[in-house]
């Protein structure tokens, strides 16, 4: 399958895409980087967040792909389009595949802060599906609550 729009890698450093609702979450963590980038990269930020990921492999890497799904009846694909791992920056980005209902990526970025992390969630994205364009005003408001999940189950998974 391939990604349902262009703007490939777009979250790794910006700027986001014009023609798309951005969404950026920022949170300071009390814990080194190595900590929380290991719960990121093994998928256990998205288990934590009631995801169920089904990922063809147990790292993030560039061409990963994942099947999330939400409320037990949503399944979302995606694919990693981009990975890093160094001693000062973890994260990855990741691609809506067909099927998903949103076109665009999200991001999960962790940088080295001294001895805690600097967390962000980053993400572009437009309804790609009929249904999700629809329920648009409901979409983004899912969309902003989950952004907002994402940090807090980090910081949980840290305690």
């Amino acid at each position: 399958m391939e990604l349902n729009y262009p703007e490939v890698g777009a979250t790794r450093a910006g700027p986001l895409p014009p023609g798309y609702r951005h969404l950026e979450r920022t949170a300071l963590l009390d814990a080194p980087l190595a900590r929380p980038a290991e719960v990121l990269m093994t998928w256990g930020l998205h288990e934590r967040c009631g995801l169920h990921p089904a990922a063809t492999a147990p790292r993030a890497a560039v061409g990963v792909e994942v099947a999330l799904r939400f409320a037990g009846v949503l399944r979302i694909p995606c694919r990693v389009v981009w990975a890093e791992e160094t001693a000062a920056f973890t994260g990855f980005g990741y691609g809506s595949l067909p099927g998903h209902p949103e076109r665009g990526e999200a991001a999960f970025l962790l940088e080295a802060a001294g001895d805690r992390t600097r967390f962000t969630v980053r993400s572009f994205s437009v309804p790609g599906t009929l249904a999700s364009r629809l329920a648009a005003p409901v979409a983004r408001a899912v969309q902003s609550r989950a952004t907002d999940r994402w940090l807090t189950a980090m910081a949980e998974a840290l305690r």
